[in-house]
């Protein structure tokens, strides 16, 4: 009964053992090369120092928008392949579905782009 899910499990087992094995021998067989350089924080490509952005103690929010933007993308993706690939077993349901899921996008990206969120200064 169980038999068709031992290929799966044998898999799950494999990934698991790689994932051990790459963790704990990663100290033994990297490289030893320290630097000041990569002791040192990484901002972005922007040089850490001790004193706040500007002097006024702001950072500037754009890599995070950035990054909100992409999950934004991201998870439009990964709801519209799946779409992609139902699509004929939906029907008109799902047209009505991803439609509406569409729009709501939209809007989003509209205000985005309203806001200049989309602008690389």
């Amino acid at each position: 009964m169980l038999q068709p899910y031992v290929p799966l499990v044998l898999l799950l087992l494999l990934a698991a053992g790689f994932a051990v094995f790459s963790i704990v021998a990663a100290p033994y067989i990297g490289p030893r090369r320290y630097n000041r350089a990569k002791l040192d924080a990484y901002e972005c490509g922007i040089e850490p120092s001790p004193q706040p952005v500007a002097g006024a103690g702001r950072m500037p929010v754009a890599y995070y928008l950035t990054a909100m933007l992409f999950i934004l993308f991201d998870i439009e993706m990964v709801f519209l392949y799946p779409f992609a690939v139902a699509a004929d077993s939906l029907g008109i349901f799902g047209l009505v579905e991803i439609v509406l899921f569409i729009v709501t996008l939209g809007f989003a990206y509209a205000y985005v782009w309203r806001r200049g969120g989309l602008d690389w200064n």
